[in-house]
């Protein structure tokens, strides 16, 4: 409804996986540099953490559109499966063959190896990657630890891209999971953007739909990475919200005060109010340090 009235030839803060939109901050690209590397690696597990809405699903995306083209990927994006179901699923995303009838640990295991062996023998490498893998039960874990014990001298046959929340990260500690967790060959933990790339991360999505970061004010940026703690998704819901607001209010930039109140419809007023305070309160504790700082250097001087 408010393109036209900005000049957007689309909506720039769509939460829909738009490659055009793709945003790589610097953080984005150092984590797909480990998976990368941990692929090339003769292990068989890479593993990428963050919270909600950093962008796991960006990086995992640029990783897909790198990999060699004689390469198999099994995708699993539910993986609340107990160990026969994900061995099923393995098959099914992996163009295997299997008589329902047989359906055990040992069939779906045997079938996945040979179709491993016949991938590498082919000049194939097969990769399996699994999103909230914090879900996945740690008996399930193990299940995938052994399909990975197929190996040449050189490399495993099966590498495991492994991509979930912090919560993954506490899962692989456990005493049972110790031998899988020691073949994770990258692992990287996806922070929030800081104040300078939620900037950037805003400019790149106008530019792509033909704006301007001008449609924004700089008080307004600024309150974007506080209110957000720049978390992308939730940046993209309160500037598209901010927008609509502007434009109902004929307001050719959005202002601060606007993008409050957008903050507000989509958060609730009791998070946007503890993070103003938080700011607030940060902000009187490194005043408070600075006037102890200059108080010690006057009284030295003095003395």
């Amino acid at each position: 409804m408010y393109l036209n009235y900005f000049g957007l030839t689309d909506n720039p803060f769509s939460i829909a996986p738009n490659p055009d939109y793709l945003y790589m901050s610097p953080r984005h690209k150092e984590a797909l540099a480990h998976l990368t590397f941990g692929l090339r690696e003769s292990g068989g597990f890479v593993m990428l953490t963050g919270e909600v809405g950093t962008g796991k699903t960006t990086v995992s995306r640029k990783l897909l559109q790198q990999l060699p083209d004689h390469t198999q990927v099994a995708m699993i994006l539910n993986p609340t499966l107990s160990a026969i179901e994900l061995l099923a699923t393995v098959c099914d995303e992996l163009g295997i063959e299997c008589d329902p009838d047989k359906a055990s640990l040992k069939y779906f295991t045997d079938r996945i190896l040979a179709k491993l062996a016949d991938n590498h023998h082919a000049g194939f490498n097969t990769v399996l990657m699994i999103d909230e893998a914090q879900h996945l039960l740690p008996e399930v874990l193990e299940q995938l630890r052994l399909l990975t014990n197929l190996e040449t001298n050189r490399e495993k046959l099966l590498k495991v891209v492994l991509i979930g929340q912090p919560e993954l990260q506490q899962l692989l500690k456990r005493p049972e999971l110790r031998q899988l967790s020691q073949r994770i060959t990258a692992r990287y933990h996806l922070l929030p953007l800081n104040a300078g790339e939620v900037s950037a991360y805003v400019a790149h999505r106008l530019n792509v739909a033909q704006g301007d970061i001008n449609l924004f004010s700089k008080a307004t940026l600024k309150a974007i990475h506080r209110i957000t703690a720049g978390i992308p998704r939730v940046i993209n819901l309160l500037c598209d919200r901010a927008l609509m607001l502007s434009y109902t209010k004929h307001h050719a930039v959005v202002k601060k005060p606007i993008f409050l109140a957008a903050a507000k419809q989509i958060l609730g007023d009791d998070v946007v109010g503890q993070r103003l305070r938080h700011q607030h309160t940060l902000w009187l504790g490194l005043t408070f340090v600075s006037a102890m700082l200059v108080g010690y250097m006057l009284g030295a001087w003095y003395v």
